[in-house]
């Protein structure tokens, strides 16, 4: 079977700014992810991690960690802080290898999903 590069996208609006609200959030959507990916540790290849102005107390990339993916690229990155946009939001891409044919399920969480309703797929 062949594979080919894939990239998924996933957002969660974290409840406040501190380490375990962060973390378990983070954890939460890595988690659901990966399962409507089908994905495992060995087919990921990179993850992006981006965080609002308003979300310091930790990184998001600590709960991908924690999930096993010790040995994968995870990078944590600012949010542009646009004025009007929703506060309290951990994104995520994630790059990872499948089956040629395979259709990448976004994935977001919560009030997060109002980020990309267009997206009948991600909810």
């Amino acid at each position: 079977m062949r594979e080919r590069l894939y990239a998924v996208r996933g957002a969660t609006k974290v409840a406040s700014n501190d380490v375990a609200a962060i973390l378990d959030a983070t954890e939460e959507l890595m988690r659901e992810l990966m399962t409507r990916n089908e994905l495992s540790v060995g087919n990921i290849v990179s993850c992006l991690f981006t965080s609002t102005d308003d979300l310091n107390a930790e990184f998001p990339a600590v709960a991908a960690r924690r999930l096993g993916l010790d040995q994968v690229p995870l990078l944590c990155n600012r949010e542009l802080d646009v004025p009007g946009a929703m506060r309290g939001v951990i994104r995520v891409m994630v790059h990872y290898y499948g089956p040629e044919g395979h259709s990448p399920a976004h994935t977001y969480l919560g009030e997060a999903q109002q980020l990309r309703a267009d997206l009948h797929s991600a909810q």
